[in-house]
């Protein structure tokens, strides 16, 4: 007997930068004039929302069935980490370890952070913050990482808009700017090391880590930009994950090679498997477990698909 698809109940983390394009998905616990800056809608310590395993941690169903849901190429913690972002302020400044350097900084068992954006809102002149510009003195970049210096007069800012996709490798400094809407995988990491927050008060929890983002920071860097116009499906394929805009019915396979993390980001899809149908409404998620095989997607819809690298 394979498992059924996997709804999820999303955490919500109200930051200062966070707007309100994503109260839909805000719990009843959720403060109306909160700002919901992050939505983790795919996450290893999120409660299972229906069938036999509701209330249960995806952590802990895992802790049992891992091989029927993560498949052949994942054993242990679910490997990925989704958010949606609504930006509505600059995010800090910041810089992720990789895995080796996880280890050294936080301890055994850390992993890193490479992370991709998909772009699904962008006002006009929406900017990020990708990498450092080329060319930078080494020593003046350390010294304005100290805040010694304008870390901004060394950084590398691209113009988005919807549709865009970002690779970021871990131990890129990066930002999201105001006006965007972000579709995020990562790593299950939370490690960031805040470089410079735009002036705000450095209150608990908005702290900066200057010592590990100086040993972080890697110069040559810099995020991976696809736009909108490129022709294809594969957004985005690296070690840690692969991502796919998928746009069309059709019939998908898991194969048993890796779980399917599906997020409507437009229209609305049927999910057609052996258990039945599960209607799924913009920003909803799911995991198709890697055991389940096939199955289909119906109905007029955009769909992201996070699959294990």
């Amino acid at each position: 007997m394979t498992f059924a698809p996997l709804t999820l109940k999303p955490t919500i983390r109200n930051y200062v930068w966070g707007g309100r394009a994503l109260q839909s998905l805000a719990g009843p616990d959720t403060p109306e004039e909160a700002p919901i800056a992050e939505v983790w809608a795919v996450y290893e310590h999120n409660e299972i929302a229906s069938g036999p395993f509701i209330g249960r941690t995806l952590a802990d169903l895992l802790a049992e069935h891992g091989d029927e849901i993560l498949g052949l190429r994942g054993s242990g913690r679910f490997p990925l980490l989704i958010k949606l972002l609504d930006c509505a302020r600059w995010l800090s400044l910041q810089v992720h370890p990789d895995d080796n350097l996880a280890v050294e900084l936080e301890g055994p068992g850390m992993v890193g952070k490479t992370e991709a954006w998909h772009i699904l809102e962008a006002e006009s002149g929406a900017e990020i913050i990708a990498g450092i510009k080329a060319g930078s003195d080494p020593a003046a970049l350390a010294d304005a990482i100290r805040g010694e210096g304008n870390i901004l007069d060394f950084v590398e800012y691209h113009r988005v808009g919807r549709g865009d996709t970002i690779f970021m490798p871990a131990r890129t400094i990066h930002a999201l700017g105001p006006g965007l809407l972000v579709y995020e995988v990562q790593q299950t990491s939370d490690l960031t090391y805040r470089v410079f927050d735009w002036n705000r008060p450095l209150t608990a929890g908005r702290e900066l880590h200057i010592d590990k983002s100086l040993a972080a920071t890697h110069p040559a860097l810099r995020g991976q930009i696809r736009r909108a116009a490129e022709p294809g499906d594969g957004l985005v394929t690296c070690d840690y994950f692969h991502l796919e805009r998928l746009a069309a019915p059709q019939v998908r396979d898991t194969r048993g090679g890796s779980f399917h993390a599906l997020t409507v980001i437009e229209g609305q899809a049927q999910l057609h498997s052996a258990h039945g149908v599960l209607t799924l409404a913009k920003f909803d998620s799911v995991i198709v477990p890697a055991g389940l095989g096939q199955y289909e997607l119906k109905g007029g819809f955009v769909v992201l698909c996070s699959s294990a690298g």
